[in-house]
């Protein structure tokens, strides 16, 4: 890419990205059509991902219904309501969810997630408390799980626990964890944050 085009703004309509037009832009989300590319994540966001999506993994009940573990995947949510192609497109990646064995589609992933969660950053923190919160109630994703880093990202200060309210496409928060997350849906787990937080 040339220096002036560098600060462009790059847009993606459904149909390019289904082309791979999206293919070697690094890491980056689509929010109505705008490329977005993502910070550098801490250490601590990293491991925070990783472990939570192996423990989650491993709590899954041998014989209960079948579940899978992904962190990093893209979702498309739906469509901007613009009458411009390339202003609609809304992709998102993620940290980890939980989701039913349904097989893989990018288009129609979303309709089959059960828990999303997202580990803030001081890049992130205000898009995944307002903006992915609003997005993901609207798909119907049962529980959304916010892990709040400290300033300093050295630690998780809590964990909220969103449950979607049926009624009005809304979460509202169901209980926020301070030293370890208990959830009962859609695994059974109890996971202390020194188990997602040691280097």
């Amino acid at each position: 890419m040339s220096a002036p085009d560098k600060h462009r703004e790059l847009r993606l309509t459904a149909e390019e990205f289904a082309d791979g037009k999206a293919d070697g832009l690094g890491d980056i989300e689509i929010v109505q059509g705008l490329v977005i590319p993502l910070s550098v994540q801490s250490p601590l966001h990293s491991r925070v991902v990783r472990r939570l999506a192996g423990l989650l993994e491993a709590a899954r009940r041998p014989g209960g219904p079948c579940m899978v573990v992904d962190s990093d995947v893209a979702a498309r949510f739906a469509d901007s309501e613009s009458p411009a192609e390339d202003r609609r497109l809304n992709i998102r990646y993620p940290d980890v969810w939980i989701r039913d064995c349904e097989p893989y589609e990018v288009n129609s992933v979303r309709e089959h997630i059960l828990l999303v969660v997202e580990v803030t950053s001081g890049s992130t923190i205000d898009v995944d408390i307002n903006d992915k919160r609003i997005q993901y109630a609207t798909a119907g994703i049962p529980i959304y799980l916010i892990i709040r880093l400290d300033q300093k990202e050295e630690r998780i200060e809590e964990i909220e626990e969103y449950r979607l309210d049926w009624s009005g496409r809304r979460y509202l928060v169901h209980t926020v964890h301070r030293r370890v997350l208990l959830l009962d849906e859609p695994v059974e787990a109890t996971i202390p944050f020194d188990a997602l937080e040691q280097a």
